[in-house]
C-alpha cells in the first residue's frame, strides 16, 4: 500500500509556525516512506475563506520548500459530494434536524442535572429527549427556521449492535494524554454533532471523512488538537463504508507564552516572519527540523 499523507488548512488566517510544523511534518514522513503529499484547500466557511489567503498559502508553502503531488482540491467545489454522503445517513435514520440555538441548548443543559457537560470540543449534546413531532418539524421548515443535521448517536448505538462497542482506532503518533496504539473508540466525548446546516451542506467532520476516502489517505497526520474528532471520523468511516486510514496525530507548537499559536497571532504568521528578514531556515531551526 502505497503511502498517502496531507496537508489541509483553511484560508482563513494567515499561517504560522502550528502550520509550518504540521506541513513539514507530513510532507517529510510522506518523503521518507516514499509516497504522495496532498494538499487540500478547506473552505467550505464561503465567509470566512478568502481567496487572497489561499494564495498566501501556496506562497507561504513554496517558501518552505514543500511541494504537493497532484491537483490541489478544494472543498467549496464538492458541495454535492457531501450532500450525497449526508443522504446516505439519512436515508439510515443516522441524523436528525435540530432547531436548537446554541442558547436553548445550554439553557437545557443547565436544567438537567445529569448531563453530560463539557468534552474535548466544548459542550457535548446528547441529543433530544424525544423526536421531534413529524407535524412541528413541517411547520418550522415551512416557515424556514434554520437548522442544523445532527448524527444520532443512540440511533447509531441501535444500527450497530455489538459492533458499536468493537470500533477502534489506530494511533501511530501520540494522543493528548499520550494515547497510542489501538484506541476503542468514544464517539460520546463529541455528542451529537453538526453534520451539516441548511445555509452550509456540511461540516468539517463529514468533509474531512470523505475528502480523505477519495483521495486515498493512508495516514492522517496532524495536531493533537484534532485528535478527539477522531473517534467521531472513525464512527463516520464505518457507517459510510469507507477505507480505514492510519491516523499519527502529533504535538502542538507553543509560543513563548506557553499558548499553542493561532491564526490571531500576527507576529507568529510565516508572512510576517519573512517580513521581519528571517530565512527558511530560520524557521526549520526554530521548528526542530534539519534542512
Amino acid at each position: 500500500m502505497k503511502f498517502v499523507t496531507r496537508f489541509a488548512p483553511s484560508p482563513t488566517g494567515h499561517l504560522h509556525l502550528g502550520h509550518a510544523f504540521s506541513a513539514m511534518t507530513a510532507w517529510r514522513a510522506a518523503r521518507e516512506e516514499g509516497g504522495r503529499f496532498l494538499l487540500r484547500i478547506e473552505d467550505i466557511d464561503r465567509t470566512r475563506c478568502k481567496p487572497e489567503l489561499e494564495t498566501a498559502i501556496l506562497e507561504d508553502l513554496d517558501w518552505l520548500g514543500i511541494t504537493h503531488d497532484g491537483d490541489v482540491r478544494r472543498q467549496s467545489d464538492h458541495f454535492p459530494e457531501y450532500a450525497a454522503a449526508l443522504d446516505r445517513l439519512r436515508a439510515d435514520g443516522l441524523v436528525y434536524r435540530c432547531f436548537k440555538t446554541r442558547r436553548e441548548i445550554m439553557e437545557e443543559i443547565e436544567r438537567a442535572p445529569h448531563h453530560p457537560g463539557e468534552g474535548p470540543e466544548g459542550v457535548i449534546y446528547a441529543g433530544p429527549d424525544e423526536e421531534m413531532d413529524p407535524i412541528e418539524e413541517a411547520a418550522r421548515l415551512d416557515a424556514g427556521d434554520p437548522y442544523a443535521w445532527r448524527l444520532s448517536l443512540n440511533a447509531c448505538r441501535k444500527r450497530l449492535g455489538a459492533d458499536w462497542g468493537g470500533l477502534s482506532f489506530t494511533e501511530e503518533g501520540e494522543g493528548p494524554n499520550g494515547e497510542t496504539g489501538t484506541i476503542p473508540i468514544r464517539p460520546d466525548l463529541l455528542g451529537d454533532v453538526i453534520l451539516a446546516r441548511k445555509d452550509v451542506g456540511t461540516s468539517y467532520h463529514m468533509a474531512v471523512v470523505h475528502d480523505d476516502a477519495l483521495q486515498g489517505v493512508t495516514h492522517v497526520i496532524r495536531g493533537q488538537d484534532l485528535y478527539h474528532a477522531t473517534h467521531l471520523h472513525r464512527l463516520l468511516i464505518h457507517l459510510l463504508g469507507l477505507p480505514v486510514p492510519v491516523w499519527r496525530h502529533h504535538g502542538l507548537i507553543a509560543g513563548p507564552d506557553g499558548k499553542r499559536f493561532a491564526k490571531r497571532d500576527k507576529s507568529a504568521t510565516l508572512k510576517a516572519m519573512r517580513e521581519r528578514g528571517m530565512t527558511r531556515k530560520d524557521v526549520l531551526t526554530q521548528l526542530g527540523f534539519r534542512d
